[in-house]
């Protein structure tokens, strides 16, 4: 079923009731999940298993709650317990479900709430992965207050033969908010967000933002003029924003700024206003903001703010509103900007609010790059002390700061030829006529002048050959034959390996002396000469010397060597 209504209207008891009736009504041993009810917001999941809990009070029936940003011990302990209704939002339960904590073999319902915002880009891969999980014989629930049309698509693909309930045309506002158009440049909105918000007649506001970047800085914008604000959006802890709107339902805070998403499905009771300092892409969008106004038959008001950028989207907005907003003329700071966007190198309009939170991320991100630099600088090194650490940790951070190759350049004086003429000029050898006429020295080693050559030059100059060292024979330690122990003092007789045996040995001495020959660990080093890591020296045969398949106790014959001819 696809259930479509206006904001406000009560789809959570539309599809809570009846889930609490029939369950009820066929209890099951255990406790499984028989139903479950997917949302995109953690404030919206609380809100609808507070409604479970609410209508189902005196029935014999169990619900919980699973969502991130808190810790999954207390969920995974009710889970175990038996539940028999589960609200969840899709990151925890993919989470849960992958762990084997979620079993979802005897599902008989599937609520998807808020199905235009589930099945939007963001979330259309979660749900399509959930959906895989569920047992093919259910029932399949979506509810909406907006239905843009290139969702119906999704829509349509994933529900089968569904029946469609719309209680009023989609996308259609409430008649009883007052909405009301303010024309005001970008940088005196916070200015007339708080005059207004300090009326008398705004008894709590409800402000949306574009970007969470801008819920921040309105939220601190109020506060300085002396209005009371908080802001939830998804960069806030879950703590955090179950603090933020408690403190807003009770009343002790006026103002709420919030994004999209993070104020999807919220339900307030009286809320008296409701502001849209960015006005949204998606027209359906603004239908939804302004009904977290004028709830269960209330009044309520509706404020929006343009600037000159946002026209078009307030043009898309009428024509889906059928009807133009009306214009507050009269206020203190009217519209006085009449420039067009800038664009892009792709021809795209680039949004202020868009280019100030990338830039806000940036500066965060490289604070964050310092703070671990300087937290490893301070870090005191083996021998010294916390106070010398710190002493020396903003000289340390510096050092940290440049990489080797760049401050070797830096020291020589290097700077990257801008120009081929430039490259030319630095290739060419100084010095005086005489030394001018006689470049074949220098172009013979390169790398010995003392001109620093470019990247080029460098890489096609000739490398001189490694030396190769002499190395003494192996020796060993000569055992003591007599009493097994050696004088006090004295220095262990040094001699030298012996040549490999050419007589085949006896059956017996061969497995005796097989894993000593066979390059098998001896004292003082791993099989390979002592050097770790590396490769076995490789040294020629001289005379009757054996290679190692000629060698006694070798595993491997060569080819050609007969044992039983030779």
């Amino acid at each position: 079923m696809l259930g479509c209504a206006q904001t406000g209207t009560g789809k959570t008891c539309a599809f809570a009731a009846p889930i609490l009736q029939r369950l009820s009504e066929r209890p099951v041993k255990g406790r499984p999940v028989r139903a479950l009810i997917l949302t995109p917001t953690r404030e919206l999941a609380l809100q609808i298993q507070e409604s479970f809990e609410a209508y189902g009070k005196n029935l014999p029936l169990r619900s919980a709650v699973i969502f991130g940003g808190v810790g999954q011990q207390p969920q995974v302990d009710k889970l175990k317990a038996g539940v028999d209704i589960l609200v969840a939002t899709p990151g925890r339960l993919e989470d849960l479900h992958n762990q084997g904590y979620i079993h979802v073999e005897k599902l008989e319902i599937f609520v998807l709430d808020e199905a235009d915002r589930m099945l939007d880009m963001g979330f259309i891969h979660d749900v399509k992965k959930i959906l895989e999980w569920l047992p093919r014989r259910k029932q399949t629930l979506f509810f909406s207050a907006t239905m843009p049309p290139e969702v119906q698509g999704l829509v349509d693909s994933l529900l089968t033969d569904p029946v469609k309930v719309a209680v009023d045309p989609v996308s259609s506002p409430v008649e009883v908010i007052d909405q009301k158009l303010y024309y005001v440049d970008r940088s005196n909105k916070s200015r007339l967000l708080a005059s207004l918000i300090l009326r008398p007649e705004v008894k709590n506001a409800l402000i949306f933002t574009r970007t969470k970047h801008g819920a921040n800085k309105v939220a601190g914008d109020l506060q300085k003029a002396g209005v009371t604000a908080a802001a939830i959006h998804g960069n806030k802890s879950q703590t955090a924003r179950q603090q933020a709107l408690a403190d807003f339902k009770e009343g002790r805070v006026k103002a709420l700024v919030a994004t999209d998403i993070a104020a999807r499905g919220i339900d307030i009771e009286e809320l008296s206003h409701v502001f849209n300092y960015n006005l949204p892409d998606v027209p359906e969008t603004y239908v939804h903001r302004i009904g977290r106004t004028g709830r269960a038959g209330r009044g309520g008001t509706a404020v929006s703010f343009c600037e000159f950028g946002e026209k078009p989207l307030l043009r898309e907005i009428e024509k889906l509103l059928k009807k133009s907003i009306p214009v507050v003329e009269d206020h203190p700071w009217p519209m006085e900007v009449f420039e067009a966007p800038k664009k892009d190198a792709r021809g795209r309009e680039i949004n202020p609010d868009d280019a100030e939170a990338r830039a806000a991320a940036r500066e965060r991100r490289r604070q964050r790059e310092e703070n671990k630099k300087t937290a490893q600088a301070v870090k005191p090194v083996k021998g010294e002390t916390p106070v010398k650490a710190r002493r020396e940790a903003p000289a340390r951070a510096e050092k940290a700061a440049q990489s080797p190759a760049s401050g070797k350049r830096k020291a020589s004086g290097y700077k990257p030829s801008r120009t081929l003429e430039e490259a030319l000029t630095a290739m060419e050898p100084h010095g005086s006529p005489e030394e001018k006429a006689r470049p074949v020295e220098y172009y013979r080693d390169p790398l010995a002048g003392e001109t620093i050559m470019d990247a080029t030059a460098r890489l096609l100059a000739p490398r001189k050959t490694a030396r190769t060292t002499e190395k003494k024979p192996a020796t060993r330690q000569a055992q003591p034959k007599e009493g097994g122990r050696q004088k006090k003092g004295a220095e262990p007789k040094q001699e030298p390996f012996p040549p490999a045996k050419v007589q085949n040995a006896p059956r017996r001495e061969k497995k005796a002396k097989a894993p000593a020959e066979q390059g098998g660990k001896r004292r003082g080093g791993r099989g390979n000469g002592g050097r770790r890591g590396g490769p076995m020296e490789v040294t020629l045969r001289l005379g009757s010397q054996k290679d190692s398949t000629e060698q006694q106790g070798s595993l491997m014959k060569p080819y050609y060597f007969n044992p039983n001819e030779d």
